[in-house]
């Protein structure tokens, strides 16, 4: 593998930091990939946080969105997944505030009326549990699930 200097880590780190938005962590673990030291690693991420290459809290924001519009994730499986990228609690709170509630419920409805159409169940109640566990899956808590499920009638459900 060929040795990179501090200086061509730097540029490559810019570049790599300068496409789309990235955690600190897969920074730090590219930087060391690429053959720097504990010392050269810190100088750099340093340099990157202080020239706003780098922002746990800007990339906990857009995460948060991509996630819950594109992925259709919850609250739930967001908060861990930018726990196991070692984001600060404040970082992930902040960036779950982001959350527009109305867009949010409006995904949650959308999916579980689509879920709903494939279901096959013998009664309410157990055609209840599928969608509460498919949407508990997903990372929605029981409360989120629950005041779109808990109806009377499956064609009553989402009007």
């Amino acid at each position: 593998m060929k040795e990179y200097s501090e200086a061509e880590i730097k540029s490559k780190a810019e570049v790599y930091c300068s496409s789309v938005e990235r955690c600190p962590s897969d920074v730090e673990e590219k930087i060391r990939k690429w053959g720097a030291s504990e010392e050269v690693t810190e100088r750099i991420m340093a340099y990157l946080q202080k020239e706003r290459y780098l922002d746990a809290a800007r990339f906990c924001r857009f995460y948060v969105r991509d996630k819950y519009r594109f992925n259709q994730w919850g609250r739930m499986k967001i908060a861990q997944m930018l726990r196991m990228k070692r984001l600060s609690d404040e970082d992930i709170r902040a960036g779950l505030e982001e959350i527009d509630t109305e867009e949010y419920d409006g995904i949650l409805k959308k999916m579980l009326k689509q879920k709903m159409k494939g279901i096959k169940a013998a009664n309410d109640y157990e055609r209840s549990m599928k969608l509460i566990r498919f949407a508990v899956g997903r990372g929605f808590t029981l409360e989120e699930v629950r005041r779109f499920v808990n109806q009377v009638e499956p064609d009553e459900y989402f009007d």
